[in-house]
């Protein structure tokens, strides 16, 4: 769940970490208003979960409610990078002089968090590590142990910012590691983090990505799902609780498991076609569940085929199999459907399909036939 600036910059004040004072707008007397209560100069924002905001034109400095006015009404309705700006944080303007870079993320190979500390902020930060990747410091955190006082300090002098950052950067850091943990962040980033003339440390942006899986824990995060930018397809399958992520192929998939679902986005594309979504069911496969599931990639006018691939574990064979055909009983499909199932009590769950399979229901004995089956098939269906 990947959070605007305003919130990231919320979440981070609840944790003590210094932001700068705003407020959100939608509308330009609205932009106004709220620079006239922040105070001049303002900064007015666009919303958007992109990078490139600045050099798009999204981010403008005001010194007066006329430029406040002048540049809300540019930026509010701005395309930048496919996103259409519709909120905009007209935030207090600050005097800066040094930028740095900081985050907390997870280092999924190394099994441990990942912190990354750079002298040189306000630009990607995959520019910096291709261009000059001795000038990240980075810190491993075992999520035991946690991060100290003492590692924080080294890990911040290893960073070389400027000396009069050092107290500042550490008390951040060790706020911001807090914020990352507690909030059960995948991705706490500031850039820039930085220092003021009067020698305070500021965190001047914010990017915060949340755990979807940590929401039981914080029944205040619906306030951020509700604001989450999805698409039609999106917005159906979250309604039914599925894994979804819309793509812009033709062949539509249903996977139990995301590394299943993943891996098989991928054999699509290998085999030549070109996968119209990543749809993860979980662990199970209802009538219920793979109901949902195929009514969310029926209704995508771009599938020309669909591709069911299960892998039995926990949940049988012969139950994914009952599954599929209870669904396709409540479901009226249009595209051909080719199954792949395989693992626990597979050879049951082929014999309960049997008896269904036709034309536009096939069933295939690998991941890789079942993938050059359904790109076929959907190209004699007018996919390219």
């Amino acid at each position: 769940m990947d959070l605007y600036e305003y919130q990231g910059k919320q979440l981070f004040a609840k944790y003590g970490i210094p932001v700068s004072a705003g407020e959100v707008a939608t509308t330009v007397d609205d932009a106004v208003a709220a620079a006239d209560r922040v105070g001049y100069p303002v900064v007015v924002k666009a919303q958007v979960q992109v990078g490139g905001r600045g050099k798009a034109g999204g981010i403008k400095l005001a010194a007066n409610a006329d430029e406040c006015r002048t540049h809300a009404t540019s930026i509010l309705g701005l395309d930048i990078k496919g996103h259409v700006v519709k909120i905009l944080w007209i935030e207090q303007a600050s005097d800066i002089a040094s930028e740095y870079y900081a985050s907390f993320t997870l280092d999924r190979a190394a099994k441990l968090h990942l912190g990354m500390l750079s002298a040189q902020g306000g630009v990607d930060i995959e520019q910096v590590a291709a261009e000059s990747p001795d000038a990240i410091a980075r810190i491993h955190v075992d999520p035991v142990d946690g991060l100290d006082e003492a590692k924080c300090r080294e890990w911040v002098l290893a960073a070389g910012l400027d000396a009069a950052a050092n107290d500042g950067a550490v008390e951040l850091l060790l706020k911001l590691w807090h914020c990352y943990v507690a909030a059960d962040c995948d991705l706490a980033e500031v850039n820039p983090l930085i220092l003021k003339p009067d020698g305070k440390v500021h965190a001047l942006d914010a990017k915060v990505t949340l755990d979807d899986n940590s929401v039981f824990r914080h029944p205040e995060y619906a306030e951020y799902d509700a604001t989450q930018v999805r698409d039609e397809r999106e917005t159906a399958a979250h309604e039914k609780g599925l894994q979804y992520v819309g793509l812009e192929g033709y062949v539509g998939i249903i996977a139990n498991g995301a590394g299943l679902a993943m891996s098989t986005v991928d054999i699509v594309s290998q085999v030549g076609g070109k996968p119209a979504n990543f749809l993860d069911i979980g662990g199970g496969a209802s009538a219920e569940v793979m109901t949902g599931a195929l009514e969310v990639i029926n209704n995508d006018p771009a599938v020309r085929s669909i591709f069911i691939n299960i892998f039995g574990g926990i949940t049988k064979g012969e139950e994914v199999a009952n599954g599929i055909v209870e669904a396709l009983k409540r479901v009226s499909i249009d595209a051909p459907i080719v199954i792949r199932l395989d693992g626990t009590n597979a050879d049951e769950g082929r014999a309960i399909l049997e008896p269904h399979l036709s034309d536009t229901l096939q069933i295939e004995p690998t991941m890789v036939a079942a993938a050059e089956r359904v790109v076929e098939l959907a190209k004699s269906r007018g996919g390219k």
